[in-house]
């Protein structure tokens, strides 16, 4: 039986502000926790215990705050070693860790959020939003986005976001061809259309530029199964109607799901099927493709359409596209049985199956400079699991794309608040040994600045200095201030899913 990680949580008495164990965002199956997870969750209670008892707090309090962060990362080194930047002040006075770390400090910009609609949370009937004088809906389809706007905004340190698409095909008319709109035209949990008016709603309440979309139609959405072939017309009329009217920002494709029925899935230089949507998409002017790539067991059947392998032809034929790879392809995560096998990390090359196809395509390649690494899900996975994959992956990412070719992604909520992603990179370094070993270079903070967001924001066209003017004075910081002066916390929660016996 699977249920959310916070449920589970709550069951056994466990408030850590880091998810201790692999979470399933229903792209693979939830494993349960291993004797290292084990240990370092306990770890984690035992010693936040000691220390809120001391500072006069209750333990749940107190892990919620950076003091409690840090304690988790403290905890994480004794169990796997000293693999992050953390210092023991940090766990009992918050000036120490605001001194190290301070906020603000880089322009975070998440090219990978989620959200499922539907999912109530009475956080709008608080007294001090109210008393903002914004007037939010108070129905239930709004709730699952401002528990969004809660976690990525309020209690994380994240400027701006991508709201990212999950596989799902709209309806574009009726049987009696009456064009349809709103949740009429269905198209999933996440639907092009729901995004767009999300990404409206909250920039019209922030009153400058906070969110983008993106689209969900690709290649094999729409298909004619008498002749077999693509219904290039209702393709293309969808395809139109994403860029003009939905206002999307960039597409979201899952080449290994067919929501269409065609039977199949669908490459990224397949010719015949692909191209023309690349040809159609430039000729409305978004050249922006970000691909689900690795994380293959979604799909038993079509798994293998999730391998990078694609990606070189399809960039080599269409310089003037972006292609996002996101996951930076890793094809297991800690969560799913594979990641166990001796044949799938290979600790003297530092290669992991299916990243090492990403990155000899580079290689390969080395002037082709319209792919890009994403590392949502990846980094945070690794990052519980494995630090030492945790630092091939980042290194090599660096190494062979350069870190003007990284990108910052969570993959959150899937994950809960990305406070904690965004702390663990913050501390996050590649160590001497595998650096003299492998080539890799030290991370600057120039370099984290690019992938936490000046990357994203090239891409996407932002004016990151405008942008930073902006903020301040818009209206989403001004109820961030409310919620934190008033009291606001992080939950601590995962909404990714665990097994129950885990």
């Amino acid at each position: 039986m699977w249920i959310p990680k916070w449920e589970r949580d709550r069951r056994e008495g466990i408030e850590s502000p880091i998810p201790t164990q692999a979470v399933s965002n229903e792209e693979f199956l939830p494993r349960p926790q291993n004797q290292q997870q084990r240990r370092w969750e306990s770890l984690i209670t035992e010693m936040a215990e000691e220390k809120s008892r001391k500072l006069g707090m209750s333990r749940r309090d107190y892990l919620r705050t950076s003091m409690g962060l840090a304690t988790a990362f403290l905890a994480s080194n004794l169990v796997y070693g000293p693999y992050w930047e953390v210092d023991a002040a940090e766990t009992t006075e918050p000036a120490a860790t605001e001194e190290k770390w301070p906020k603000g400090e880089y322009f975070i910009f998440d090219v990978q959020t989620h959200f499922t609609d539907g999912y109530a949370l009475g956080f709008r009937k608080a007294e001090f939003v109210k008393n903002m004088g914004f007037k939010l809906k108070n129905d239930a389809d709004a709730y699952s986005f401002t528990n969004y706007v809660k976690e990525i905004f309020f209690d994380s340190e994240t400027s701006m976001a991508v709201i990212s698409g999950v596989p799902g095909r709209e309806i574009n008319k009726n049987l009696a061809g009456k064009i349809l709109e709103g949740r009429d035209r269905r198209g999933g949990i996440l639907p092009s259309w729901l995004m767009s008016q999300r990404k409206n709603e909250l920039n019209e309440l922030a009153g400058c530029r906070r969110t983008l979309c993106q689209g969900n139609c690709a290649p094999n959405h729409y298909w004619d199964r008498d002749n077999n072939a693509p219904d290039t017309a209702a393709l293309f009329e969808q395809i139109e109607r994403e860029v003009k009217t939905y206002g999307i920002d960039s597409w979201k494709w899952y080449c290994h799901t067919d929501p269409g029925k065609s039977g199949n899935g669908f490459r990224l230089d397949d010719e015949k099927l692909t191209y023309p949507f690349y040809e159609k998409s430039k000729e409305l002017g978004l050249k922006i493709f970000s691909i689900h790539k690795g994380f293959a067991s979604q799909s038993r059947r079509f798994g293998h359409f999730a391998h990078p392998g694609d990606l070189e032809k399809a960039a080599l034929d269409h310089p003037d596209l972006t292609f996002i790879a996101y996951h930076s392809a890793i094809k297991h995560g800690p969560g799913e049985p594979q990641f166990e096998r001796d044949d799938f990390f290979d600790p003297t090359t530092g290669d992991f199956a299916w990243h090492a196809e990403l990155m000899k395509i580079k290689k390969r390649n080395p002037q082709m400079d319209n792919v890009f690494c994403e590392i949502g899900s990846s980094f945070g996975l690794l990052a519980i699991a494995h630090p030492v994959m945790c630092q091939h992956l980042i290194g090599k990412n660096v190494k062979h794309y350069g870190a003007d070719h990284v990108l910052w992604g969570t993959d959150c909520l899937w994950w809960g608040s990305p406070t904690w992603v965004i702390d663990a990179f913050k501390r996050f370094q590649i160590s001497d040994e595998l650096c003299e070993k492998f080539g890799y270079e030290k991370l600057s903070k120039e370099d984290k600045a690019k992938i936490f967001g000046l990357n994203a924001a090239k891409i996407y066209g932002v004016d990151v200095k405008e942008q930073l003017k902006a903020f301040p004075g818009d209206a989403l910081s001004r109820l961030k201030t409310a919620y934190l002066q008033n009291g606001g916390q992080r939950d601590n929660a995962a909404h990714g899913w665990v097994r129950a016996d885990s």
